[in-house]
C-alpha cells in the first residue's frame, strides 16, 4: 500500500508539474499544437521505455474489450482543458478542480460499477470527504486575492509598459 501511495503523488507532482509546462508552451503556440507536442513526446517516451522494458510483448493485447482503446483520445481532451483551464483560472485553482471532478467521478464509477469496476458501495463518509475538497476550493478561490499580473512583473518590465 505504501508503494502505491508513494506512486499516487509522484503522478500528483508529474500531473502538476506538466500542467505548467503545457501553459508555457501554449503561451507560445496554439492549444491543438501544444496537445500534439505533449501527447507526440509521451508516445515516442512511452514507446522507447515499453520496447525496453516489455520488449515485442507489449503490443500483446489480451482479453481487452475494444472501447478501451480510446483512451489516448481521451487524453487529447484531458490536455486540450487543462491548458485552457490553466490560462483561463491559474495553475492551482485548475488543478483543484480537476482533482476534485476526478474524485467525484472516480467515486461515481466505483459505486455504480461502471465500464467494469468492481461495484463498491457508496457512503456517506465518500461524499463528505468530496464535499470537503470542494469546500477547500472554494476557501482557496474566495478567500484571498491574488495580486495582479502587472504587480507581478519586474520593475524594468514595467516601466517599459508605462512609457
Amino acid at each position: 500500500m505504501l508503494i502505491g501511495i508513494v506512486l499516487a503523488l509522484i503522478a500528483g507532482s508529474l500531473v502538476s508539474l506538466q500542467n505548467i509546462f503545457n501553459s508555457k508552451v501554449n503561451e507560445h503556440t496554439g492549444s491543438w499544437s501544444t496537445t500534439t507536442l505533449v501527447l507526440g513526446m509521451g508516445f515516442i517516451a512511452s514507446l522507447a521505455m515499453g520496447l525496453i522494458m516489455e520488449g515485442g510483448d507489449m503490443f500483446t493485447l489480451k482479453h481487452m474489450q475494444p472501447w478501451y482503446w480510446f483512451s489516448g483520445m481521451i487524453g487529447v481532451g484531458v490536455v486540450i482543458c487543462l491548458v485552457q483551464a490553466t490560462k483561463l483560472l491559474s495553475p492551482t485553482y485548475a488543478i483543484s478542480v480537476v482533482l476534485t471532478s476526478q474524485l467525484g467521478f472516480a467515486l461515481l464509477w466505483d459505486s455504480l460499477g461502471w465500464l467494469g469496476l468492481t461495484k463498491v458501495p457508496f457512503t456517506s463518509k465518500q461524499l463528505i470527504g468530496v464535499l470537503v475538497i470542494v469546500g477547500g476550493i472554494l476557501v482557496f478561490k474566495l478567500g484571498g486575492g491574488r495580486e495582479p499580473q502587472e504587480a507581478t512583473k519586474p520593475a524594468k518590465q514595467q516601466a517599459v509598459n508605462v512609457e
